[in-house]
């Protein structure tokens, strides 16, 4: 992470999922915690993202927190495209080099940190993706669009559009339907 970020940011869930998010940024480290209920069931996520200068994930730690009891997850990249999910090889996350948390608004930071984009250029920024419930591991075919230095238009599988805007710092202030920064 080369420019320095807030100590920390803070997002409210809109819509679908009420709640929110609150993560401590440090140099090469992401660390928040989520607690939400969406469709009548509640969930505390915890996170941890270890990236390397270049904004690439290399370790993630995700735990959650449900009335089923207490779950783990631990992903390891070798940046390259080659993952491990709990020590054991992933070949179908092979190839993808961010991940995206569902129970997250800030990991839509990761490829817009990482890739330089010119306005208009649209780019398949393909994540693992680990869900809030089960904490389930799948790709997540997705497109970022730079509309100009502070939107993007987001596709991801299923038709989902938005345009996120970001502040100077490059964290989501607004995802449509999803979160509102709001510290």
């Amino acid at each position: 992470m080369n420019a320095p970020l807030p100590s920390f940011a803070a997002w409210r869930f809109v819509d679908a999922v009420d709640g929110f998010e609150v993560v401590y940024l440090e140099p090469g480290r992401l660390r928040g915690h989520t607690s939400a209920v969406e469709d009548g069931r509640a969930y505390a996520v915890a996170y941890e993202i270890t990236l390397d200068d270049g904004w690439t994930t290399r370790e993630v730690r995700v735990t959650s927190d449900t009335v089923a009891g207490r779950r783990s997850v631990h992903l390891r990249s070798d940046g390259r495209g080659s993952w491990t999910v709990d020590g054991v090889a992933a070949p179908h996350l092979d190839g993808l080099v961010d991940v995206d948390l569902e129970a997250s608004a800030c990991t839509n930071t990761l490829p817009v940190h990482r890739l330089t984009m010119p306005v208009g250029e649209v780019v398949a920024v393909s994540a693992v993706y680990v869900q809030a419930i089960d904490l389930s591991v799948r790709r997540l075919d997705q497109t970022y669009r730079r509309l100009d230095d502070h939107r993007f238009a987001y596709t991801s599988e299923g038709g989902f559009e938005a345009v996120l805007a970001y502040d100077d710092d490059r964290l989501v202030v607004d995802y449509p339907g999803i979160a509102v920064r709001f510290a």
